[in-house]
């Protein structure tokens, strides 16, 4: 019976905790990511997403479900790329540089002043994550970044931070997975194509 009762209680927090995550998502902020990707959709500007561990399969995942997921009858694709899909081309860049410039190098003649890319990390502080944010800044392109706890250096950075106020890696991750797909849901359902042209 305890042992029943402490895992009811264990299942029972981890739920409760993430619907109070979800429950405190900047609205706004989401859509201002929101009308930027419809933007970038209207006006061929390419997205980019990139993370590390469980970051990096949500950016994959991300990447694919905005050129796929976020596409209706009407509206032009979405030309996104996760960085870190190509294992290949990433460990070269880590190997002959260093793990902390591999998204920098992976960036190099794709990112331009008028491209997108979003920063998935929980922490808000993994160095390449931070490296790529700068590096496309450099350029002019517009920087997102997901992330949770109190936002980390990567808060500072981008032009637009969705901060999960969560202090569980697992539940900020989770959460990340589900702002992608409110997105893409808002991408594909929503009529922005006027919005976007009067900016």
């Amino acid at each position: 019976m305890n042992g029943n009762y402490q895992f009811d209680h264990i299942l029972t927090s981890y739920i409760r905790g993430s619907i109070v995550a979800i429950q405190k998502l900047p609205v706004e902020d989401l859509g201002k990511m929101i009308l930027r990707l419809e933007e970038a959709r209207w006006k061929g500007h390419r997205v980019f997403t990139c993370g590390n561990g469980g970051s990096a399969t949500t950016a994959i995942h991300f990447a694919a479900d905005l050129q796929k997921g976020a596409w209706a009858s009407g509206k032009p694709v979405i030309d996104s790329e996760c960085l870190c899909d190509n294992i290949a081309r990433f460990s070269a860049w880590a190997n002959d540089t260093t793990f902390e410039e591999a998204f920098v190098g992976a960036m190099k003649s794709k990112v331009k002043d008028d491209s997108v890319l979003i920063t998935i990390s929980g922490s808000g502080n993994s160095p390449n994550v931070l490296n790529a944010v700068r590096a496309a800044r450099e350029v002019g392109a517009t920087t997102i970044g997901l992330t949770g706890f109190d936002g980390g250096r990567l808060k500072g950075l981008c032009d637009i931070c969705v901060i999960v106020s969560s202090d569980s890696m697992e539940q900020i991750e989770d959460t990340h997975m589900l702002i992608c797909h409110l997105i893409t849901n808002c991408l594909r359902v929503a009529e922005m194509e006027q919005i976007v042209s009067l900016k």
